[in-house]
C-alpha cells in the first residue's frame, strides 16, 4: 500500500495532481486544503497518501500534512462517508476549522459544508467529537503556507473548484465574480475562500 510519495509535480488542478517518480506518473486526488500548498509545476513535492482499493479500481488521495490525512481517515470511519466525500469536506472547510467544528459538536457548521446533509453532519458531530478533541490536544496546528496562482486562470480555476464541490456553475461563477470585484489582487486560494463565504 502506498503511504507517501515524493517526486516532481508534473501537473496540478484543483481536483488532482500527477507526481513523477522514476519515470512513472502517479495521479493523486487532493482536497483544496492541500492544493493551496502545492509548489509550481516542475518542482519537487511530497504528499502523505491514502490508497483506496475498490473492486478493480485503485485511487490515491494525497495530503500536504499528516493532520489532513488523520482528519480524512476520521471522517471515513463515520457510516455513509467514503473517501470522495471526505476529500470534499476537507475542500469545503480548512482542516483547523473542521477539527474545531467536530470538537465542538457543531452540526450546523458541518451541515454548511457542500455535500454534507443534516444526518451526516449530526453523525460526524456525535461520533467524532471526542476524537477531534484528542487530536487538538496532541497536534500543533500551524496554518498552511499560501501560494499564488497564475492571474489569467484564477476565475476559471476557482469556478471549477466550486462546481466540483457541488455548487451550480452559475452560482459558482457569480460568487467568484463578486469575490474578484471585492479584491482584484486575490490569490487562487483566497478567491476560492472568499467565494465560499459568499455562497454560505
Amino acid at each position: 500500500m502506498i503511504a507517501h510519495l515524493s517526486g516532481i509535480l508534473l501537473r496540478k488542478t484543483t481536483q488532482s495532481v500527477i507526481i513523477e517518480i522514476n519515470g512513472v506518473g502517479y495521479e493523486v486526488v487532493v482536497p483544496l486544503s492541500t492544493f493551496y500548498t502545492l509548489p509550481e509545476e516542475g518542482e519537487r513535492t511530497e504528499l502523505h497518501i491514502y490508497t483506496h482499493v475498490r473492486e478493480d479500481t485503485l485511487t490515491l488521495f494525497g495530503f500536504h500534512r499528516e493532520l489532513e490525512k488523520k482528519i480524512f481517515l476520521m471522517l471515513m470511519s463515520v457510516s455513509g462517508i467514503g473517501p470522495k466525500l471526505s476529500a470534499n469536506i476537507l475542500s469545503g472547510i480548512g482542516p483547523e476549522d473542521l477539527l474545531t467544528a467536530m470538537a465542538e459538536g457543531d452540526a450546523a457548521r458541518l451541515q454548511a459544508i457542500p455535500g454534507v446533509g443534516r444526518k451526516t453532519a449530526e453523525r460526524i458531530a456525535l461520533e467524532l467529537k471526542d476524537r477531534a478533541r484528542q487530536v487538538f490536544e496532541r497536534e500543533e496546528l500551524p496554518p498552511p503556507p499560501v501560494r499564488t496562482a497564475g492571474a489569467g486562470v484564477l476565475s476559471d480555476d476557482a469556478v471549477s473548484a466550486l462546481t466540483n464541490l457541488g455548487y451550480s456553475p452559475r452560482a459558482a461563477r457569480s460568487a467568484v465574480e463578486k469575490a474578484r470585484a471585492d479584491d482584484g489582487e486575490m490569490t487562487l486560494e483566497g478567491l476560492i475562500r472568499a467565494a465560499l463565504k459568499a455562497l454560505a
